[in-house]
């Protein structure tokens, strides 16, 4: 089973239900937990789970290279680019690399054969382990701005399969998401069984929680909502849930200790091991869910 944990926005705690999900989950001897951090532009999960990193990849793009001996400035090049990355000019033909999707769309365009690919490295896929929880998280590297996407599809690449229906093992993905709404997140949870949308009770919080749902209901993924720092303006959110007929899987109060612990990098079921049974329900809860919708 893949869970993913989205947001519709930065700062809600998205990380801190899916890294404690993970660690509770793990606990369970019949379960076998896999946890891909996919917030490759800022990832922080390693900062409480504190993995043991073993292995570091670099995923590369191919891009454009003109050889202007055989090129004609004929401009099929730029008309093939949907990205707009290239402008042929009177003698001359400039490549934006920051528009550019290393499609390799402008090279079969090419009557001339003038243009070649090159490989450049994007950001690196870094993997290891937590006690028995295999991590795995993507960083881009400084100044990229278009290819979070292709590093979170590299890193779904190694998403393990689940077993066999007579395997007491059960495999369990968890993905923590960028924040937003945008390509990357899309790219994150999709083909999820399941993504958690995890929201705080003020007006931003539900409006950015709106965008989230809408974007869910396109791709087709079910979704249950996890409340965060929550009191007594919680009904801003559950109002809304109702109405949409999304089920509200877990509250979290507004903590002192919980936020005192993430400022130290602990996760909350380290100093209230009650979260971690309430984080096991969670997970029974979404389990439940996808069964009686025939999903699983």
């Amino acid at each position: 089973m893949i869970i993913s944990i989205a947001s519709g926005k930065g700062g809600t705690g998205k990380t801190t239900i899916a890294v404690n999900l993970v660690l509770s989950i793990s606990n369970d001897n019949s379960y076998d937990c896999q946890f891909l951090d996919c917030d490759v532009e800022e990832p922080n999960a390693a900062i409480f789970l504190k993995p043991n990193i073993s292995q570091a990849r670099p995923v590369s793009i191919l891009e454009p290279r003109i050889n202007f001996t055989k090129c004609t400035f004929c401009g099929k090049c730029a008309k093939a680019c949907a990205f707009n990355a290239i402008a042929v000019l009177k003698n001359d033909i400039k490549i934006f690399m920051e528009l550019c999707h290393g499609c390799g769309g402008c090279s079969i365009a090419c009557p001339e054969n003038a243009i070649s690919e090159v490989s450049r490295d994007v950001g690196v896929i870094e993997s290891g382990n937590v006690g028995k929880i295999e991590f795995i998280q993507g960083k881009l590297n400084i100044g990229e701005a278009i290819t979070p996407p292709i590093i979170i599809r590299e890193m779904k690449k190694r998403i393990k399969k689940s077993g066999t229906e007579e395997s007491k093992i059960k495999h369990i993905t968890i993905i923590d998401a960028p924040p937003g709404t945008s390509c990357p997140v899309v790219e994150s949870v999709k083909n999820s069984d399941f993504t958690i949308l995890v929201t705080e009770p003020t007006p931003f919080g539900l409006n950015d929680l709106i965008l989230a749902v809408e974007v869910l209901k396109k791709l087709n993924i079910p979704m249950g909502v996890v409340i965060n720092r929550g009191g007594k303006n919680d009904n801003i959110i559950s109002d809304y849930c109702q109405n949409e007929k999304i089920p509200i899987l877990m509250r979290i109060p507004m903590d002192k200790d919980i936020a005192v612990a993430y400022s130290k990098g602990i996760p909350m079921i380290q100093i209230n091991p009650k979260y971690s049974d309430k984080f096991k329900e969670l997970y029974y809860k979404i389990e439940n869910q996808l069964q009686i919708s025939g999903e699983i």
